[in-house]
């Protein structure tokens, strides 16, 4: 029997047409998968996606957002730049308000403010005078987000504009991932423990100390070996070196101040110091166990600092800190897929030893992108803010006078329907996170709320301002939600009779 080419076309018509037609009976979410609702059939466990005809035909909007919004969004402000030349001997002197924002050019009403406890109207005044009393550290605790001090950089560098300081603060002695703001170099012997690192086993005495990782020239031994053992170990050298970085801003190539923070050492190590490989400093590390900071000063900024380390066991160092004496200081402590509800997990007297010595006078705390995808419900949301509530307590129980700010998750996205879509659940975790904090004295601001709010991230993607993965900034992604963030606190910052250009 021969087919005529009209009897294929009127075939391949009445397909497409049938399939065409499942669509009107395809139901809208009717697969539901934890925060997915994608379009399909279920039957008796049996589940099909299918796109409904009001997806497959784009009759409904995911967001109201469009292109020109996030544009706008993202144009607000004018983010600074890294400098690219350096003075070899000292670097020129900067009127202060050339680093500030210019009202002139920002529409102040479009900046997602910081959101204060409405209990404690005095919240930015006291930011205020901490930031410009004669050193204040800052603390940033945060997920992948702030990795290799993005954000914290940024903050930093404005920071120490307005209110003095130099350096890029904490450290860990064995990176694990690449950072602008100085040059770590350990030897090939040290080991890095984390308690927020699940692919490590953790140490049975929590240990951790303030920055939450431990780095080691020998392993860490849950029994501490007796001093027999110890005579027959052979003696083992470490060295980490410390030099200023050329790809980060100006005021991080100056400190004066190094620390290195270490614990739990029990036996004999000494260490010495060389800069330009002249010894400067030969000491012993204190072997009580207990927490310590052993203190170099150096008139200059060294050029080539080494550390060297002799001991057959390993204390834990807890990391460095490359501070000036005094202004503004802000560490970088980045947990890599964590979700803010350790540090109820950590020795508590080793961390409250380690808080009195560096004296915090604000933790910043940036938290909730890594459980959105694990939160089925509101319920689960309700847990997850109460466990947050738990860890500013027990954080704020082992520290002085200090003030708290939380940064919220950025917009998410996961595929629905084959497009990106807001996670569900986000919003409303948002604004849980925000009643959290300011029923706890915490301030809160919405990156949520700032990147756009629902569907921002999808538009931040095309911009290539957020990475593919629909999580991460870019560099320029980075600069600009930074300049958000130092933007709304320095409208908080500023004295309250200098607000003429304030919209």
């Amino acid at each position: 029997m021969k087919i005529r080419p009209i009897q294929i076309a009127l075939f391949i018509l009445f397909v497409l047409g049938g399939l065409f037609g499942l669509m009107f009976l395809s139901e809208k979410g009717g697969i539901q998968k934890e925060q997915v609702q994608d379009d399909g059939f279920s039957y008796e466990g049996i589940s099909l996606k299918y796109p409904s005809y009001t997806t497959f035909l784009e009759l409904e909007k995911d967001s109201s957002l469009t292109r020109q919004d996030v544009l706008e969004v993202t144009q607000i402000v004018t983010p600074v730049d890294i400098e690219t030349e350096e003075n070899q001997e000292e670097v020129k002197k900067e009127e202060p308000l050339t680093q500030l924002p210019d009202f002139s050019k920002i529409d102040t009403t479009k900046i997602t403010r910081i959101k204060y406890p409405p209990e404690n109207p005095e919240f930015a005044n006291e930011l205020r005078e901490k930031l410009a009393s004669r050193s204040c550290r800052i603390i940033h605790y945060g997920d992948s987000q702030i990795e290799g001090d993005r954000i914290t950089a940024y903050l930093r560098n404005r920071l120490q504009h307005m209110y003095g300081g130099n350096g890029p603060g904490f450290l860990p002695v064995l990176p694990i991932y690449r950072q602008i703001s100085a040059v770590i170099e350990p030897s090939d012997n040290w080991q890095r423990y984390a308690l927020f690192d699940p692919t490590k086993k953790k140490f049975s005495n929590r240990k951790y100390g303030a920055y939450m990782s431990v780095s080691r020239f020998t392993p860490y031994q849950k029994v501490v070996p007796d001093s027999t053992t110890v005579d027959s170990l052979p003696i083992i050298k470490a060295t980490v070196t410390i030099g200023k970085s050329k790809d980060t801003y100006q005021k991080f190539r100056r400190f004066t101040t190094i620390g290195l923070h270490y614990g739990n050492a029990n036996f004999p190590i000494k260490v010495s110091v060389y800069n330009d490989d002249k010894l400067i400093q030969q000491d012993s590390l204190q072997a009580d166990g207990k927490y310590h900071n052993y203190k170099i000063r150096t008139s200059t900024t060294p050029k080539n600092l080494k550390i060297e380390l002799e001991g057959k066991v390993s204390a834990d160092f807890y990391g460095l800190t490359l501070d000036s004496s005094s202004g503004v200081q802000i560490d970088n402590v980045a947990m890599r897929g964590a979700s803010g509800t350790i540090f109820t997990k950590s020795n508590a007297a080793t961390y409250s030893r380690m808080m009195r010595q560096l004296r915090p006078k604000i933790v910043i705390m940036q938290y909730g992108g890594n459980t959105m995808p694990y939160l089925k419900d509101s319920t689960d949301v309700t847990n997850y803010t109460k466990r947050i509530e738990s860890q500013i307590k027990w954080i704020r129980r082992r520290t002085k006078n200090t003030s708290f700010i939380f940064i919220g998750p950025t917009d998410m996205c996961l595929p629905v329907n084959g497009k990106m879509e807001t996670y569900p659940l986000l919003p409303y975790l948002n604004s849980q996170l925000t009643k959290t904090c300011l029923d706890n004295n915490v301030a809160y601001w919405s990156m949520f709320d700032a990147m756009g709010g629902k569907g921002a991230m999808k538009l931040w993607v095309d911009e290539k301002l957020t990475a593919k993965d629909y999580m991460h900034f870019t560099w320029k992604g980075t600069k600009i939600i930074s300049e958000l963030f130092f933007t709304a606190l320095y409208l908080d910052l500023k004295e309250p009779d200098n607000t003429n250009n304030d919209a």
